[in-house]
């Protein structure tokens, strides 16, 4: 005959279990933080950079908007 006893769930939810979450949400928001900073450094190096020549000033302008539209997406 069938039981009606209920079984727990092999792996229980834990502190551990909390632990692990916490961590790797933190992981995530420290990578994200990385990849902001290194963003930001690329973003002031092209700003920092003076060119008369016009190819090259497209170029750098393109090269900030990509940067700005990475940087928006990660806030």
């Amino acid at each position: 005959m069938a039981s009606t006893q209920q079984y727990a769930p092999a792996y229980p939810e834990t502190e551990s279990g909390n632990e692990e979450t916490r961590r790797e949400a933190e992981h995530v928001r420290t990578q994200r933080e990385r990849q902001k900073q290194a963003l930001n450094l690329q973003r002031e190096n092209i700003l920092s950079q003076r060119t008369s020549n016009a190819d090259r000033r497209a170029a750098l302008e393109s090269a900030l908007k990509q940067i700005e539209a990475q940087i928006v997406k990660l806030n």
